[in-house]
């Protein structure tokens, strides 16, 4: 079962945290140039994409667990049902987010109006940019959940390595050579997602081109399918918009303590993303596992596939925690040269170490229920960690310790849905 979980988390963990490469190199790039507007533009800007995307990541998880129970029975015919289903999704989707894009920018900017002019303008800038890779973005989502769950994590893999580097080699071209600024970031970023939904349908084509010879097209729109595809999705979708609440208060608080402040808690923010991909390398393992012994109604399996990848998962959070104590002074100076940044960060770096410790768990259980299709409970269980702790949080502390309620909050939000995933788990997953 070792050899299992590893077999699908390795290469999980290799994509997961070149994920945030795509920022990472933004923010350092904006970081270390002369005027740091242009970190505090992609910062409010990768917002509004965080809301957009994150909103449309169910695409992900969804696909996943259907298809890896799919997986489970060895039902090809439903495998590729699902795929179909989750790309016809995908593009209708991508076409809704290009129409709306100014209402989306402007409802999005609206909400910072406390920025600079320069900076809301070059944010703009990078948005409409950025804003036309929303097909092959979400299309991604797709395709790279549904290798998931056929138990293949290289796929995803490769397809991300490709993404990043391309990203990386274009945005470093873009604005050094080119003297580009935060539009370079953003066509870098775009022009590397298409490039990874190439290689995504040329390996679709090359290693399960036989399943589309099982295709029924009547059988993608039959409605008992759509309909449970929809409900799976729309529980995930009401899960991930509790996330995008979440976060996306988080930035706009920070843009109201000023610049410095704003810059410095988002080069920390980076470095929890960084921890969470790397421990969700272990949940979309235990996703495709969960989803495979469910279809194959194997429970034995299903119970020490779930025991192990908490095993894996807790024992990589306490290994950023480590990390992160040890190198605390060093973190942020990374990201940016300048002190002010540097200084108003510094008193933040505690909720950092922490917060590893109580996200872990979540993480795995996310991946779990996942995978046993069981969307009902994420959702509910994520709306009482959002709205009985999280914003009770910040609103009751913040008057006596400041933005600590944020990170505080946060805590807080990830230890309640591990408490309550792990209550409800004994009922809903091993039953």
């Amino acid at each position: 079962m070792n050899k299992t979980i590893l077999r699908l988390a390795i290469p999980n963990i290799i994509s997961n945290i070149t994920v945030p490469l795509l920022s990472i190199v933004d923010t350092y790039l904006m970081g270390h140039l002369e005027d740091t507007g242009y970190l505090s533009a992609v910062v409010l800007a990768g917002v509004i994409f965080n809301i957009v995307y994150w909103s449309l990541g169910f695409l992900r998880m969804g696909t996943t667990g259907m298809t890896a129970q799919a997986y489970g029975k060895d039902d090809q015919k439903e495998a590729i049902t699902i795929l179909s289903q989750a790309l016809i999704v995908a593009l209708g989707l991508a076409v809704v987010v290009l129409f709306l894009q100014q209402p989306i920018a402007y409802l999005g900017f609206a909400l910072m109006d406390d920025s600079a002019p320069d900076v809301m303008n070059w944010a703009q800038e990078y948005f409409f940019i950025r804003i036309w890779a929303a097909p092959a973005t979400v299309c991604l989502y797709a395709l790279n959940g549904w290798f998931l769950g056929m138990q293949n994590a290289r796929f995803p893999m490769f397809i991300t390595i490709l993404i990043n580097v391309v990203n990386v080699v274009l945005n470093f071209f873009f604005v050094y050579s080119l003297g580009m600024t935060s539009d370079g970031v953003a066509l870098g970023t775009l022009i590397a997602q298409y490039s990874g939904l190439c290689l995504a349908l040329f390996l679709l084509w090359k290693e399960y081109g036989v399943y589309w010879d099982d295709f029924d097209r009547k059988l993608a729109f039959q409605w008992t399918k759509v309909q449970r595809f929809f409900t799976v999705n729309s529980d995930i979708f009401l899960r991930t918009t509790c996330f995008i609440a979440v976060f996306s208060f988080f930035t706009i608080q920070l843009n109201k303590e000023g610049e410095f402040i704003l810059n410095a808690n988002s080069i920390l923010l980076q470095y929890f993303y960084i921890m969470s991909y790397g421990v969700d390398g272990f949940a979309y393992a235990a996703e495709s596992l969960t989803g495979r012994f469910k279809g194959a109604n194997d429970t034995s399996k299903l119970k020490t596939s779930i025991a192990y990848s908490f095993y894996w998962g807790l024992g990589f959070g306490l290994c950023y925690t480590i990390i992160y104590a040890i190198f605390a002074q060093h973190l942020i100076g990374f990201f940016t040269d300048d002190l002010s940044v540097i200084t108003a960060g510094k008193p933040y770096l505690i909720w950092l170490i922490i917060i590893p410790l109580f996200g872990a768990a979540a993480f795995i259980w996310d991946g779990i229920y996942g995978g046993a299709t069981e969307t009902k409970i994420m959702r509910n269980t994520t709306a009482i960690a959002t709205f009985a702790f999280y914003f009770p949080c910040y609103y009751l502390l913040y008057p006596y310790i400041g933005l600590h309620a944020l990170w505080l909050g946060l805590i807080l939000f990830m230890a309640a849905r591990s408490v309550l995933l792990t209550w409800y788990a004994k009922r809903v997953i091993f039953n």
